[in-house]
């Protein structure tokens, strides 16, 4: 049997975000540079994203470029912006024949003139789609993320608009980057590395964690199956005990 026939399509999480890495340690593992692993990582992307629509999840979060990859060698940020237009101005059509609308979070104006308008544009060209929301994270870190949510609150307060003494979680979330999508129920990260990476600190207090030793550019539609039937099998508390839950 495979995982897909395992999955209980009753109990699917409504978003999932995925931590793609290891794309560079697979090109050298073939001997190349690092920029054709994140060339061979886009079949993961499109067998991802089709994999998640099919199931009927709801929304997919995928880590793309984080505020920290600015630091990276130029020649490996121009290939990724490149390779950002080239594969946006490729999927659009895909994207609009499964009913997918693309999304974006982060800090986007840092992008290059030319990703930024593309990524815009095809976001536009995908917004009437209502099957599965496909959200890239595009030179996002939580802590910017937090940051500038902080930063939007102070304001309202130093106008009017807000009494501090209604600060509450609700609030901050009206104010993040992900305030029109549920908190994902399940994260995976690929290439065996066990850490959160600064991505949505605050949406993942209570998400399922999942790590696989596969390197992005070989996941592919059984590897996501294989993270949902796991995801299925466990016991999500959220603080209570097992005897609540069984009472419900």
């Amino acid at each position: 049997m495979s995982f897909e026939e395992k999955i209980d399509k009753a109990r699917l999480p409504r978003h999932v975000a995925i931590i793609m890495d290891g794309n560079g340690r697979w090109a050298l593992k073939q001997g190349k540079n690092r920029t054709f692993g994140h060339q061979n990582g886009v079949e993961a992307v499109r067998q991802t994203s089709e994999a998640a629509a099919e199931l009927g999840i709801k929304y997919l979060t995928l880590y793309a470029f984080s505020t920290e990859n600015w630091n990276r060698p130029k020649y490996e940020i121009d290939a990724l912006m490149k390779l950002l237009v080239k594969t946006i101005d490729q999927e659009t059509p895909t994207l609009n024949k499964n009913k997918i609308s693309l999304s974006a979070i982060g800090n986007l104006k840092s992008l290059p003139e030319e990703s930024y308008n593309r990524l815009m544009k095809a976001i536009e060209d995908t917004s009437g789609n209502d099957r599965m929301t496909l959200n890239l994270a595009l030179s996002y870190s939580a802590r910017w993320e937090i940051t500038e949510a902080m930063k939007q609150i102070s304001k309202e307060v130093k106008e009017g608009k807000t009494d501090p003494e209604n600060i509450d979680q609700d609030l901050i979330c009206k104010h993040l980057s992900t305030r029109n999508m549920p908190d994902p129920e399940l994260l995976i990260r690929t290439s065996g590395e066990y850490r959160i990476s600064n991505y949505l600190l605050w949406q993942i207090a209570y998400t399922e964690l999942y790590f696989t030793k596969v390197l992005w550019p070989d996941f592919r539609k059984e590897d996501l199956y294989k993270a949902i039937v796991d995801y299925q099998c466990r016991e999500r508390r959220f603080g209570k005990i097992s005897e609540q839950l069984n009472k419900c």
